[in-house]
């Protein structure tokens, strides 16, 4: 994504939360922006697919915060899952996303509800997969319902307490809490053998498969061509973790836990910079080569 679909992006989201998304119009968006609407529409096809580009963006970056919660960490460790799930919530709330997700909820557009209930699918399908990481296999059939009780009571809780609540609301207290709860839950379903929901079910409603990832010839193009941008501008450091990523995914065996590390390092290296947003882009793009190499390790 260029510098300029960027600012337009910010600059639409500003007027979405300020006059509401319905009140919004696209020549709102070209006149805030200085850019034609020719312009405009080779970016997005509509004011919709603006609004789902802004909503895009923050899953992305909650998604590769997640995955670095997880470096080096025991998988079935409670403490990294409550740190992961926060980390949404944070994430919504740096990019003031949330008044967006409210405008939605109380639109009528089809569209738009569609989008964001596919969202929704896709966070049961991770927490699922999550809860079967700490629980073990034998909690597999119960996954969905643990994963729609635990975001059912989570939010039903934030909204409570946000409403009524006197003090500022511990949110890092509020998920262990509900985690806790689910603790006593999953042993009895175990036991009694009680499931709701059927295994594969989010996909049913409309959750896809997976992600599309780009092919790791164009993961490497695009390595390729961010170390060509950077030029003698770039930190050396900063061109060393990019030329580090294109050695390492180009040798015979790329070694994942050395991935997981300096994709980490280097996004990081370029946060507050011009090249923010292209680096966290190339990140969740090696993120999603290290999720093909695993598979690959764990089918041989």
């Amino acid at each position: 994504m260029n510098e300029r679909k960027r600012q337009v992006l910010l600059t639409a989201q500003r007027i979405f939360i300020e006059k509401g998304f319905a009140s919004t119009s696209v020549q709102d968006i070209l006149d805030e922006s200085g850019i034609s609407k020719g312009t405009f529409y080779n970016y997005f096809t509509s004011k919709n697919e603006c609004l789902m580009a802004i909503l895009d963006h923050g899953w992305d970056e909650a998604e590769v915060r997640r995955r670095e919660l997880l470096i080096g960490q025991d998988r079935t460790d409670k403490t990294v899952l409550a740190k992961q799930i926060i980390v949404r919530m944070q994430v919504n709330h740096e990019k003031n996303l949330l008044p967006i997700f409210e405008s939605i909820f109380h639109s009528n557009d089809p569209e738009l509800r569609a989008f964001v209930k596919k969202m929704l699918l896709v966070e049961f399908t991770w927490l699922a997969d999550r809860i079967v990481d700490i629980y073990g296999k034998e909690a597999e059939p119960y996954a969905a319902d643990c994963a729609v009780l635990l975001i059912g009571m989570l939010h039903q809780m934030l909204r409570l307490r946000s409403r009524h609540a006197e003090k500022e609301l511990d949110v890092e207290a509020l998920v262990q809490y509900v985690i806790r709860r689910i603790d006593s839950i999953v042993p009895d379903m175990i036991q009694s053998k009680d499931a709701l929901l059927e295994n594969g079910i989010f996909f049913e409603l409309g959750a896809p498969l997976k992600e599309q990832a780009i092919s790791k010839e164009e993961l490497l193009e695009k390595l390729s061509g961010f170390l060509a941008l950077l030029g003698d501008d770039g930190q050396p450091v900063n061109k060393q973790y990019v030329q580090f990523l294109l050695d390492e995914l180009r040798s015979e065996n790329p070694r994942i836990f050395v991935l997981e590390s300096v994709v980490q390092s280097f996004r990081k290296a370029f946060v507050g910079t011009s090249h923010a947003p292209e680096a966290h882009e190339l990140a969740n793009d090696v993120w999603h080569q290290i999720d093909a190499l695993r598979k690959d390790d764990t089918s041989m």
